[in-house]
């Protein structure tokens, strides 16, 4: 193609990715360089430290933890620091953005999927009611479809979902457009129950927003989600920001508090270094469905669970095949009306972490695929260290007690066995790399909640909305004292799941409590007897061989000694009502009640029709995508096998992969040229058994934001 005959579209398209690819160079040149200059100089001044009476074995161990452990907590602060600016700005122009107006009609149809097993059939129909009820406020309402996918094994609830879906379609007059569908078996857990979906019934649609059972969705995001993707063909997924919200238990609302302070931060933080390989959370999220099914077929990893097996951790994964397959994909913060709920006490917490610490630890046999980003490996390591730290800091902690007991016990030595000299060798301290190294740490760890709190306090209406300065002010300082006090408890649970896996002893696959449970002082004596034990056993050793470093030691021994009170008191919902009438840990959800959430809460207390016919669940004609899993490719692989491509699934693709799709000139003539077609509309009343329709193309049209995938940055 001539260059003078390119459309304005397409030059626009190569310009835009071109500013693309500069801005991923230049911010995550300065995040992970901001980063690990940070860490480095911390390790530097520990080093110092440590060397200073002689180098030990334990020394040599400590350093190379501590800087790994600081390199953690850096890469929290910068983004933290990253996300405080662009809030300080407003927006940021690189990161995508939801559409102005909702009002543009949509050429393309959606499935909303909820995946539910054993939930609480009350709560999971509460939410469908709200989210479809917001929906039918929608003009594009007509554009989506819903689907509750149980994978329920107890028989009594799941009569109970087909009278609760029941009673649902005729509330909400949604035949034909709510559907239920429980499967005859679990394979594959909730990625499986998806597929499943996807292959029977994904033809129909263009997209597919993933739900969980305890999301709930405005009507405005769903479409604004849907229009994003028909603005941006290139784009595969587009995660929201969900707040936690609905529970009210103390240790909830700690959470919902903390969130709704920072997480919007923090969000923008992610997104401004990560821009479009960013991550995928596995709900509360839109997938574009058929490059999903060609792509995103989740594999087997060899050997036997937990690290081989049925891949747990699903949602990052996929959000790598797709960054591999040549889709953006997209964290979009400023998408209002997104919740989830929060697990309401420590237990529940600690039980929903171990599914995920064995899931994220399998991605161990993911990292070395061959074909992922870059960005997507670090996801992944990423994922692994958010619970392989806690073991890790559990080590450094036990190695300064040691290195810190054994100095107490034997003392300094001022002349050195062998070593002739009339002058004694005495001991150095460093006090001032020491106070350096600990204002670092605070720093580093604080400094992130604080710069959360300004941001809501220099904006009036924010500020109303958690209540007032004073409020926020004492819910800080509330939360952060808690949180201090319940971190050495995390950190032996996360601890003990890693171990767990090491050991061999995989995860069992059930329902997550939901509501406010609270907990029994019998219970929490089960589950905390050995971190009172190792919090004693350590505490009473630090004070008889070195009592001077138990003040050191003290946030870490107080909170495993006060681990059960912690947790039943943190459990008890009367706690966080009386906060909550109080005026304290309150969140703008609360102060002024979105919709749904309101109309949620009504659903629950709606007491269930007494007669009610219930029809037989019927769902639409069949509309096959096929959706079937590549043999995993590793980068050890022999040298014809590493110059070739990846290979392509077996079955056959609706949807060409933009490095396969034809090639003509464009303006980056540097690089590759490559011109992608956007998705048709599916045909939605396929008849059932149809494979695959043909899709009509409308040829010679190039789409306007139609551009190549950025190179590796």
């Amino acid at each position: 193609m001539d260059p003078v005959s390119v459309p304005d579209s397409l030059i626009t398209a190569g310009r835009s990715e071109r500013s693309l690819r500069h801005q991923a160079l230049w911010r995550r040149a300065a995040f992970f360089g901001l980063t690990f200059l940070t860490s480095l100089t911390a390790s530097l001044l520990m080093l110092d430290i440590l060397k200073v009476n002689g180098q030990t074995l334990l020394n040599a161990l400590a350093l190379p933890l501590f800087f790994v452990l600081f390199t953690w907590i850096s890469g929290a602060f910068w983004t933290a620091v990253a996300g405080f600016v662009v809030r300080l700005v407003g927006r940021d122009p690189a990161v995508l953005q939801p559409p102005r107006l909702a009002s543009q009609p949509l050429a393309s149809k959606t499935a909303i999927v909820v995946p539910i097993y054993n939930e609480d059939t009350v709560r999971v129909f509460a939410a469908a009611d709200a989210i479809w009820w917001s929906l039918q406020q929608q003009a594009a309402e007509q554009s989506f479809d819903f689907y509750i996918l149980s994978d329920t094994r107890d028989s009594e609830i799941a009569s109970a979902e087909v009278a609760a879906w029941s009673a649902l379609v005729t509330r909400r007059g949604a035949a034909g457009r709510l559907f239920y569908r429980r499967r005859s078996d679990n394979v594959g857990r909730k990625s499986g129950n998806i597929a499943e979906f996807v292959r029977n019934w994904g033809g129909a649609y263009d997209y597919m927003i993933v739900l969980d059972a305890d999301s709930i969705m405005s009507g405005q995001a769903l479409v604004s989600l849907a229009q994003l993707m028909d603005a941006h063909p290139d784009v595969g997924i587009i995660q929201t920001l969900p707040l936690l919200a609905g529970r009210e238990t103390l240790f909830a609302r700690l959470l919902q508090f903390a969130v709704r302070l920072n997480g919007s931060m923090l969000a923008n933080g992610l997104a401004f270094w990560q821009l479009s390989e960013s991550n995928y959370w596995g709900h509360n999220a839109i997938l574009r469905l058929r490059t999903f099914a060609q792509y995103c077929a989740l594999p087997r990893l060899p050997g036997a669970p937990p690290f081989g097996g049925e891949i747990l951790s699903h949602d990052i994964v996929e959000a790598a095949f797709m960054c591999r397959a040549g889709y953006k994909v997209w964290l979009v913060p400023e998408i209002a009306g997104s919740w989830e709920e929060v697990p309401s006490n420590v237990i529940d917490y600690a039980a929903r972490d171990r599914r995920w610490a064995q899931g994220n630890l399998q991605h161990i046999g993911v990292m070395p695929m061959r074909g992922l980003h870059w960005l997507s490996r670090t996801h992944l390591l990423t994922g692994i260290l958010s619970y392989v730290s806690s073991p890790l800091w559990l080590l450094v902690l036990i190695l300064s007690s040691i290195v810190t007991c054994i100095q107490a016990v034997t003392g300094h030595r001022y002349f050195q066995p062998g070593a002739y000299s009339l002058f004694p060798s005495w001991p150095q301290y460093r006090d001032g790399e020491i106070a350096a190294v600990l204002t670092m740490t605070v720093i580093v760890l604080l400094v992130p909640k604080m710069l959360g709190a300004f941001l809501a306090l220099r904006d009036r209406a924010v500020r109303s909305a958690f209540g007032g300065a004073p409020k926020i002010l004492g819910g800080f300082l509330l939360e952060q004292l808690l949180s201090i006090v319940l971190a050495p408890t995390m950190m032996l649970f996360h601890s003990e799941f890693v171990l767990r896996a090491l050991l061999g002893r995989s995860v069992g696959w059930d329902a997550q409590a939901r509501g406010d449970r609270g907990i029994t002082w019998r219970e929490a004596y089960l589950r905390h007897q050995w971190h009172f034990a190792i919090g004693l056993v350590w505490g009473a050793a630090i004070l008889v061989l070195a009592p001077n470093f138990i003040w050191w030691m003290s946030p870490v021994i107080i909170g495993m000694l006060l681990s059960m009170p912690l947790t039943v008191l943190t459990s008890r919902a009367d706690l966080g009502r009386a906060l909550r009438r109080h005026g304290w840990l309150l969140t703008p959800e609360e102060t002024a009640e979105p919709p749904e959430l309101a109309a949620a809460a009504a659903a629950r207390a709606r007491r269930p029709t007494e007669t009610i016919e219930i029809a037989p669940p019927a769902m639409p004609p069949h509309a096959p995508l096929p959706m079937v899993a590549e043999t995993p490719v590793y980068l050890v692989r022999s040298a014809s096998q590493r110059a070739g491509a990846p290979p392509r699934p077996p079955a056959a693709a609706p949807h060409p992969r933009a490095a396969d799709l034809p090639v003509t000139d464009t303006p980056d003539a540097g690089r590759r040229r490559i011109e992608r077609t956007r998705d048709s509309p599916h045909l939605r009343d396929l008849e059932g058994g149809i494979a695959e329709p043909e899709l009509p193309r409308r040829p010679g049209v190039a789409d306007p934001g139609v551009h190549p995938r950025p190179a590796a940055l």
